[in-house]
């Protein structure tokens, strides 16, 4: 297979890969002349030229740079025709793997777990040439950093690649905000009931009024209800992050880092409740042998019964607030009106609810126990 043919066909790359940067290495690494190329995708030769130019200046990104070196190699055996790593001859089939290329459902699965993150207020995507995985951080209430999300190199590359993040700065650590397409393609993939889970209607009791642990199961449930719709996590910030920002009459910060933290570990445990139904990844198959989705469905499992046991411990109303705005991101103007609560008295009843479940936690995984992310 020639380098045109291999652009023409498109098969043997992940569908994310954008096709500008498809023909940037077709041209500057293979030699393939623009008009060949403009002939294989059937436009006029000063769009692939745009497209060339464009990943041309896009290389001072250190992600986009990485990512197109990890293309590189991976075409040149596709087309067949060089030499890698001392085998040649026919061609051979791509390995997707966490440490190299993600597949089109990892990708999409990661990159809505971390542009969330990124629509946080003061939220950042950290990247340091030494480490091995980027991290989000995101301002917090006492002037230092909190760390929501870890995410590996490879996905980082090709947010970056896909223009979903931009660069804010240069240097030893690169710090990168979400975009607009970032944003748009959240937007796209909320919208997706492939890659969002269905759940309880939120204009209905969402806990029982006597917390069971088949009450709170049912709540988490994704078949099974009569009135199903999905839930639509807003792309701003959390209700838990804009609180911790207002001060109380003594002029401290009206939620600690521990409790923030405490509504965030119960957040993505909910969240991860709802991932058994993905495809398994190379990363499935890592960590569980012949049988991925066994291991997804335990880990669903797991993080089901642990937002079981939370909210059990917290107990009704608490649990109620909780749930709206720590698991839907309702606000708690919202929460306030369906639970028939008075104006304001919201936010002293959730600081309650996270003071126990930061208890809950500190005795259940110990003092500031990890984030899953």
């Amino acid at each position: 297979m020639t380098m045109v043919n291999l652009v023409q066909t498109g098969k043997t790359l992940p569908d994310w890969v954008p096709v500008g940067a498809i023909h940037y290495l077709a041209h500057t690494e293979f030699g393939e002349p623009i008009r060949a190329l403009a002939r294989a995708a059937g436009c006029h030769a000063s769009t692939i030229l745009r497209q060339v130019r464009k990943f041309e200046t896009r290389r001072d990104d250190p992600l986009v740079d990485a990512a197109l070196r990890q293309l590189g190699p991976v075409m040149q055996m596709q087309a067949g025709h060089t030499e890698i790593n001392g085998a040649s001859g026919p061609e051979m089939p791509i390995t997707c793997t966490k440490d190299r290329l993600p597949d089109e459902d990892t990708l999409n699965r990661e990159a809505m777990r971390v542009l969330r993150r990124l629509c946080e207020t003061g939220a950042v995507l950290a990247v340091a040439s030494e480490m091995e995985k980027a991290v989000v951080v995101r301002d917090n209430s006492e002037g230092g950093t909190t760390r929501t999300a870890v995410v590996a190199a490879s996905v980082a590359q090709a947010l970056a690649l896909k223009e979903w993040i931009a660069a804010a700065n240069t240097g030893r650590i690169v710090r990168y905000h979400i975009t607009a397409a970032g944003r748009a393609a959240l937007i796209g993939m909320m919208d997706d009931p492939a890659s969002c889970e269905a759940a309880n209607d939120r204009d209905k009791d969402l806990a029982p009024s006597v917390v069971t642990e088949e009450g709170m199961r049912n709540s988490l449930s994704v078949e099974g209800a009569s009135h199903s719709r999905r839930v639509r996590y807003a792309l701003a910030e959390s209700p838990l992050i804009a609180l911790s920002r207002k001060k109380d009459g003594k002029g401290k910060p009206f939620l600690t880092e521990d409790q923030v933290h405490a509504g965030e570990r119960l957040r993505e445990d909910f969240e991860l409740a709802q991932m058994d139904t993905h495809k398994p990844s190379d990363l499935d198959r890592d960590l569980a042998g012949n049988n991925p989705s066994q291991r997804r469905r335990d880990v669903s499992s797991e993080a089901r019964a642990r937002v079981a046991a939370a909210l059990m411990k917290l107990g009704p109303d608490l649990s109620d607030v909780a749930l709206r705005c720590c698991c839907y991101l309702e606000g708690l103007e919202t929460a306030e009106r369906r639970l028939g609560w008075s104006a304001r008295s919201g936010k002293i009843v959730l600081r309650i609810a996270l003071t126990r479940l930061s208890r809950h936690y500190e005795s259940t995984i110990g003092p500031g126990g990890p984030m899953i992310g």
